[in-house]
């Protein structure tokens, strides 16, 4: 039994630490960052109507974190605003319903607040099947259109103008932000998943220019975040989710402060200022 419920913890590690930074990748290099925050806020209010209505939890979030990245781009597109803005909007919608649905599960709201901090020790093997799918449809989908992606992330327009799918392959990316983060929501909770998202994606753009590479290193990255935080995790007897985030953070840190680019940025600062 123990042997299981370390497998589990150890394989929902892997396979958040895949699916969350392979979309981060996508998102900080179109400088979408927000998005994160935006799906998992939108997936916790999914997986709160859940619980008021009795249907899965992780179904609901599934629907809603989709509806919300449905939502997202027709309004960043078609809307007078940057899609900053409607991010935004999705954003303070999807939290002020997560209020208004907590307000209205009656008796403790364990459960609730569960998913709001997560918990990669108690995923269940649902969870994990969910987490395993929804990681290989992404990775699937990043290696047959990644030229593709690799024009859209470059401009948008340009792509469009020669015949790729650009505004397909952005809706695309939005769907595969929200089918990442409600897969992690019940390892992860609603609260942190957006950080496993940007976080080793930060990371991986601070060292390299490839996008290869720097999939690669995201990856990586994720995968070595959440196994740290799980071995930290069982020594300190400390929450999972805050510290695979933490690990996350202190990684990120460690590449800027290894980043060839900051030290290329630095050398042209001082060339410029000696004149040469």
């Amino acid at each position: 039994m123990q042997d299981q419920f370390v497998r589990h913890a150890l394989l929902a590690a892997l396979l958040a630490g895949v699916a969350c930074p392979l979309v981060g990748v996508l998102v900080v290099t179109m400088r979408l960052s927000f998005i994160g925050v935006c799906m998992s806020h939108a997936a916790f209010a999914g997986a709160l109507l859940g619980l008021v209505v009795g249907a899965p939890p992780l179904l609901s979030a599934m629907l809603l974190s989709l509806g919300a990245a449905a939502a997202l781009g027709p309004l960043a597109d078609k809307g007078d605003f940057g899609p900053d803005t409607a991010m935004g909007v999705v954003f303070s919608s999807s939290l002020g319903l997560s209020f208004l649905l907590l307000a209205l599960i009656p008796g403790p709201k364990t459960e609730a607040l569960s998913l709001l901090w997560g918990s990669v020790l108690t995923v269940t093997q649902q969870n994990l099947v969910l987490m395993a799918a929804i990681a290989a449809v992404i990775g699937l989908l990043v290696a047959v259109f990644f030229k593709e992606v690799q024009a859209v992330i470059f401009n948008r327009e340009l792509a469009a103008a020669a015949g790729i799918p650009a505004t397909a392959i952005f809706y695309g990316l939005l769907l595969c932000s929200g089918l990442a983060v409600t897969a992690s929501l019940s390892a992860i909770g609603g609260l942190l998943v957006f950080s496993l998202v940007i976080n080793p994606a930060a990371a991986a753009y601070q060292l390299t220019y490839s996008l290869r590479r720097m999939l690669g290193l995201a990856v990586l990255f994720g995968v070595l975040s959440g196994w740290l935080g799980l071995a930290l995790s069982f020594v300190l007897d400390l929450p999972t989710g805050a510290l695979i985030i933490m690990v996350s953070s202190l990684v990120f840190l460690a590449a800027t402060a290894l980043s060839p680019k900051r030290r290329g940025l630095r050398h042209g600062y001082e060339q410029e200022a000696t004149g040469g």
